[in-house]
């Protein structure tokens, strides 16, 4: 099994580890990044997460040592790189195009780095055979990229980005060209790969679902600033913006004001609308504008009368059947749609386009953001 190193590096301790501060990027009068400071633990796996033109491919290729910053600085292993050049700051690239050499055998394709390093031949050998074990390509060392498959030239990749054992991976967008189910398989893949080999990761892309599926921490970038970074329940669960709610799952999103305020509990009006109930996990002060998120998996049908929290009536204004669930949208008597996903059980309520129904939200689940 490969174990990352520190390789070719300084030999410091947490050689994976990565900090950036106050970085800065811009191209004449725009801004593509601007004072993002984050870190990254040894053996951590961090996704930059948001929309294009968010800054997040910027910050990984100043990290590689593809683009230099404008300002800030950038450590890895606690040792500055800036006016350091790719090839010395031993770091393994996956890129989505897998850039891999056509007239070349798999086997010499994920050889190239450590030819590069002047490994000799039985190192070599050794070292490709186990990288194509750990992506599961034993057995096609003698192939060509045109005679593989897209998820398995991608695994090419993944070998030859790893098989020089460096203590920092950096992948950038590396599924985006494969098709959702062998998305989501490779997805398992580069995580049972991350778990086995301990390498640092730091994973791009624009696929919330991908970023909560395979992320330890995840970086929330907007328009080259960072929004939010935590792990992926904090996001989903504690959103702190309303650009976070709505980028990271699904959600409604109403406007709304707060009516009144604990230090643990706030009211939020929403329009005209029922007051709702909910944590104050931002410490939201009386009077204060906010945006009021509501999970679909988080709302429930309600029978007529129940004395349930938040009960909201309304009227199912579209119903879809998804399988393992049913998908309600819900106009309220007030005006605001909600989405409601519900399991599909036996014994879950049911209803049916142009119905009354009941909705009902604990406020633990209500959360208020600020404006």
């Amino acid at each position: 099994m490969l174990v990352a190193t520190a390789g070719g590096g300084d030999g410091v301790a947490d050689a994976g580890s990565v900090e950036l501060v106050d970085l800065r990027k811009t191209y004449g009068s725009v801004v593509a990044l601007d004072r993002l400071s984050l870190a990254v633990k040894e053996g951590e796996f961090v996704t930059l997460l948001g929309p294009s033109g968010s800054g997040k491919t910027t910050t990984l290729m100043m990290i590689a040592g593809f683009e230099e910053p404008t300002a800030g600085t950038i450590l890895i292993g606690g040792q500055p790189m800036l006016n350091r050049p790719p090839y010395r700051r031993n770091i393994g690239v996956v890129f989505q195009s897998y850039a891999l050499f056509p007239h070349m055998t798999v086997a010499a394709n994920v050889a190239y780095p450590l030819r590069m390093r002047r490994a000799g031949r039985d190192e070599i050998r050794r070292r490709v055979a186990r990288a194509l074990e750990l992506v599961q390509l034993g057995g096609l060392d003698e192939r060509h990229p045109a005679q593989l498959s897209g998820g398995q030239q991608q695994r090419v990749a993944l070998a030859r980005a790893l098989v020089f054992e460096p203590p920092l991976l950096l992948m950038d967008e590396p599924l985006g060209a494969l098709d959702k189910k062998l998305r989501e398989d490779l997805q398992l893949e580069i995580k049972r790969v991350h778990r086995e080999v301990g390498v640092s990761v730091i994973y791009v892309t624009h696929d919330q679902s991908e970023a909560l599926t395979m992320s330890d921490r995840i970086a929330v970038m907007r328009s080259g600033r960072l929004e939010q970074y935590g792990a992926a329940e904090d996001l989903y669960e504690r959103p702190a913006t309303r650009f976070v709610a709505e980028f990271v799952g699904e959600a409604t999103l109403l406007a709304a004001q707060v009516e009144s305020a604990t230090e643990w509990e706030l009211v939020a009006s929403v329009g005209a609308g029922p007051a709702l109930r909910a944590q104050n996990r931002h410490a939201l002060a009386a009077g204060r504008a906010a945006t009021v998120v509501l999970r679909p998996e988080k709302v429930r049908l309600v029978e007529p009368g129940s004395r349930a929290p938040n009960v909201v009536p309304g009227v199912v204004t579209e119903a879809l059947y998804l399988g393992d669930s049913i998908k309600y949208w819900v106009r309220t008597t007030h005006g605001a749609t909600l989405t409601v996903k519900c399991q599909s059980r036996f014994d879950a309520i049911r209803s049916a386009k142009g119905e009354q129904v009941y909705l009902s939200i604990d406020p633990r689940d209500v959360v208020v953001v600020p404006d």
